[in-house]
């Protein structure tokens, strides 16, 4: 089982502690077992989080036997780490664990130096300091989560679960990942490299869930050869209304959307079925499997087949 340790310092940002807790804690393997044991850490056995306390049953020597830490934020980030804290993530780092932070847990995590030269992120609002803070790491404040490979970081609030839903499907297959996001009533089309909504001066037109319909309905019928226009007819407005909302709601086009749900079908159906390749591609509304292999690559970076081959679920069949 897959243990995550998330640090709970004090002044952390409740939403930060739970998030991980409650998105890892849902996951379920096909067999119906809990892939994830969750455990709460701190420096002491109670911290404060705003409105109440929270008493953590483990104290910084169980991140030890972690196989991934989650630094959720505090509310008033401080200038170094208690004692015991940065030498305790920096073991950790150097034995490979994985180790990821959420909205302004970045600062924490960019005082042990862990993310020197790398590329990273935090809520928008916040990016500015952490720059100032920690000139030797690359703040992107456009994305919800950066993926480092061993060093994960997020945005605020919802990325936090993005970001979390990331590695479920990193570690066990979109099947799995698809089961929490449902769970956390969730969208798994969101990627690392979708904008973060940044506030502007004047508000945007309506957003909120009046997407939402329009987007089960592309889930629904991934497999047609949709176009801009159709899409648009079903929503009931033109086409140029229909990306300007579909930006503002997603962070993104409504092709650039169906083209990564087609995507997130096939995945599913290379981890649960044993279709050929062929097959799938036209299930899940590829125009050719040579379009599929491509689209394919682009989005998870690997082929279908090496896809298959880490999350094998049959025999090939024609």
């Amino acid at each position: 089982m897959h243990t995550v340790a998330v640090l709970a310092l004090d002044g952390v940002i409740p939403f930060d502690l739970s998030a991980p807790i409650d998105t890892f804690g849902w996951a379920r393997l096909p067999d119906g077992r809990a892939p994830y044991r969750v455990r709460v850490c701190s420096v002491r056995e109670e911290v404060s989080a705003g409105a109440f306390t929270v008493r953590a049953p483990y104290g910084v020597e169980a991140l030890a036997d972690a196989d991934t830490i989650i630094l959720p934020g505090v509310a008033e980030p401080p200038g170094t780490l208690p004692p015991g804290v940065a030498e305790a993530l920096r073991a950790a780092a150097a034995r490979g664990t994985r180790i990821a932070s959420i909205c302004v847990g970045a600062f924490l995590f960019a005082a042990t130096g862990l993310l020197d030269g790398l590329r990273a992120t935090t809520h928008w609002i916040a990016a500015p300091d952490l720059a100032e803070r920690h000139p030797a790491v690359t703040v992107d404040p456009n994305v919800l989560y950066v993926d480092n490979g061993q060093f994960l970081t997020s945005a605020g609030a919802a990325a936090a679960m993005d970001m979390c839903l990331h590695m479920i499907r990193r570690d066990f297959g979109s099947a799995v990942a698809a089961h929490a996001a449902r769970m956390s009533v969730m969208p798994l089309e969101r990627e690392g490299g979708q904008a973060q909504f940044i506030v502007h001066d004047l508000p945007p037109a309506p957003a909120g869930a009046t997407l939402e319909p329009l987007l089960h309905w592309l889930e629904d019928h991934c497999d047609r050869d949709l176009t801009l226009d159709e899409i648009a007819a079903q929503a009931g407005m033109s086409s140029r209304t229909l990306n300007r909302r579909f930006r503002e709601q997603t962070g993104t086009t409504p092709l650039q959307w169906l083209h990564r749900a087609r995507v997130r079908r096939a995945q599913y159906l290379l981890e649960t079925t044993p279709y050929s390749v062929e097959r799938i591609a036209g299930q899940a509304g590829f125009g050719s499997p040579t379009a599929f292999r491509e689209r394919f690559r682009r989005v998870v970076g690997t082929s279908p087949q090496a896809y298959r081959r880490a999350f094998r679920a049959g025999e090939r069949v024609p």
